[in-house]
C-alpha cells in the first residue's frame, strides 16, 4: 500500500483567518495533491479519496506543507497534460538572474518550462533582475553579465524563442510600477508573515534589513498580473507568495470595483528539491558563495567529478535513502533517480552492493552524460555572435506591447478611482 505523508504548517499566512482549522487542513492538502480531503483532528487519521482507502498519519499539524513523499517515488513522467492546457492561457514564470544555473534548477523548474512549450498556451519567461537587487553582493556588472548567461543556457536547455517570449524583466517599466501600485493596496502585516521574509531577516537588526526582502512578494505579484498569466510553475518555497498574489487581486479588484486582475492558478513542480552538496540539509542556491555546493548546467566533466566526489556524505558506505538520518546520501539518490528517470527504490536496488565511492562515481557518469548536449549548445551558442541580444530584445518588445496595453487599463481603473 502507498501512504502520502504530509507535513503541514498549522500557521498559515495566506488563508483566511476566519476559515475553520478542519477546513484549512483539507485546503492545504487539496493545493499539495489535487485530491478533495477529508480533513481530521490533530493526532487522527486523515482518509484520503474513498477509492484508494489510504491514510495519512498526521502528528502535528502544519499547514501547508514542505514535503510530501509518495512511496517515496519521484516522478518520472510529466504532468503537463493533465493540466489540459489551452490556447487562451497564459503562463509566466522567472528566474533570478544571480549566477549560472544549475541542475537544481533544470529539474525544478527549466525542464518544466521545456516541457510546457508543447502546450497550446502562451508561454512568457523572464530573467528577474530586479529581484536580484535585493542580494546585497550583487554588482550591476554581475547582474548584467548573468542575465545573458541565464539565456544562454536557457536555450541550450532547449527553450525555443519562437514559441516563448522570454525577456529581461528590468526592460520593461511597467512591472516596478504596478509593484507600486499592489503595495499599496498591500497590509504590511500581509508581508511580514511570509516565511521567506522571516528566514532571510531573522537575527538582523533594521539597519541590515532590505526593504526589497519585504517587498518582494509584491514585485512578484506585480510580474505575474502585469500579464494576466493564468498559471503560474511554483516550487512548494513559492506558493505563499503565489497564495498572497491571488489576495492580492481580490483586494484589489474588490477595492477599485473591477475584475480586471486574474487570479492566477499554480502549476505544481513534480520534480524533488535538490540539496546543497556540502551542506544537505539546505537546497541548493546559485547564490551560495562556494561553487563546490551545486553542479552548474555547463561546468565540464571534471569539474562535475570533483564536485560529486566532494559531496557530503557519512560514514556508512551502503546506499540507502533516509533524508532526516543520511540527508547527503539520500540527496545523491535523488540526483541519480531524477536523471535517470527511475524510482527511489529501484537506485537502491541498483547499487546495493555497492559502496558510496563507487556510487559517487556513477552518477558522476550519468549527470555528466545528461548535461554534455547542454552544454554542447551552449559553446555553440557562445560563438553566434549577438544571437543573444537578439532574442533578449525581440522578447522586450513582445512583452512590452503586452505590458503596455494591461498597464494603461490598470492605470485608467485605479486613476479613475482615486479621484472622484
Amino acid at each position: 500500500m502507498q501512504v502520502i505523508f504530509a507535513v503541514l504548517r498549522l500557521t498559515n499566512n495566506h488563508m483566511p483567518d476566519s476559515l475553520p482549522t478542519d477546513q484549512r487542513f483539507a485546503k492545504g492538502l487539496h493545493n499539495l495533491t489535487g485530491q478533495d480531503l477529508v480533513a481530521a483532528p490533530v493526532d487522527m487519521a486523515i482518509p484520503l479519496a474513498p477509492a484508494t482507502r489510504n491514510v495519512i498519519p498526521v502528528k502535528t499539524l502544519r499547514l501547508l506543507g514542505y514535503c510530501m513523499f509518495h512511496s517515496h517515488r519521484i516522478s518520472t513522467q510529466s504532468n503537463i497534460h493533465k493540466l489540459q492546457l489551452q490556447k487562451d492561457d497564459i503562463i509566466f514564470s522567472g528566474i533570478q538572474p544571480t549566477s549560472r544555473p544549475h541542475i537544481g534548477n533544470y529539474l525544478g523548474a527549466i525542464k518544466k518550462w521545456i516541457e510546457l512549450q508543447d502546450t497550446p498556451a502562451k508561454l512568457i519567461y523572464s530573467a528577474v533582475d530586479l529581484h536580484a537587487l535585493s542580494s546585497a553582493h550583487q554588482s550591476p556588472t554581475s547582474i548584467s553579465s548573468m542575465v545573458k548567461e541565464l539565456t544562454l543556457n536557457l536555450l541550450a536547455c532547449g527553450l525555443d524563442p519562437k514559441r516563448c517570449i522570454l525577456f529581461q524583466q528590468s526592460q520593461i517599466p511597467q512591472h516596478a510600477e504596478l509593484a507600486w501600485i499592489l503595495s499599496c493596496r498591500t497590509p504590511i502585516g500581509w508581508l511580514n508573515r511570509m516565511t521567506q521574509w522571516k528566514t532571510k531577516s531573522r537575527g538582523l537588526d533594521n539597519q541590515n534589513v532590505l526593504l526589497g526582502v519585504l517587498t518582494y512578494p509584491t514585485l512578484m505579484a506585480a510580474d505575474i498580473l502585469l500579464y494576466k498569466a493564468t498559471h503560474v510553475p511554483v516550487g512548494d518555497d513559492q506558493l505563499q507568495h503565489l497564495e498572497l498574489t491571488r489576495t492580492i487581486v481580490k483586494t484589489v479588484n474588490n477595492h477599485y470595483n473591477c475584475q480586471f486582475l486574474t487570479s492566477p492558478k499554480e502549476i505544481m513542480g513534480d520534480a524533488p528539491r535538490v540539496k546543497n552538496l556540502r551542506s544537505p540539509d539546505q537546497k541548493m542556491s546559485k547564490s551560495d558563495i562556494s561553487a563546490l555546493t551545486r553542479i552548474e548546467l555547463t561546468d565540464q566533466p571534471d569539474e562535475i567529478r570533483n564536485k560529486i566526489k566532494k559531496a557530503v556524505t557519512d560514514s556508512n558506505s551502503v546506499i540507502s535513502y533516509d533524508p532526516d538520518a543520511r540527508p547527503g546520501v539520500s540527496n545523491l539518490v535523488t540526483l541519480y533517480s531524477s536523471f535517470n528517470e527511475c524510482t527511489i527504490e529501484e537506485t537502491c536496488k541498483q547499487f546495493q552492493d555497492a559502496d558510496t565511492n563507487q556510487f559517487k562515481e556513477a552518477l558522476a557518469d550519468l549527470i555528466i552524460s545528461s548535461l554534455k548536449p547542454i552544454r554542447e549548445e551552449a559553446e555553440r551558442l557562445q560563438k553566434e555572435d549577438g544571437y543573444i541580444d537578439v532574442v533578449l530584445n525581440d522578447g522586450r518588445e513582445k512583452a512590452l506591447e503586452i505590458a503596455s496595453n494591461n498597464m494603461s487599463e490598470i492605470k485608467s481603473i485605479v486613476l479613475d478611482h482615486s479621484f472622484t
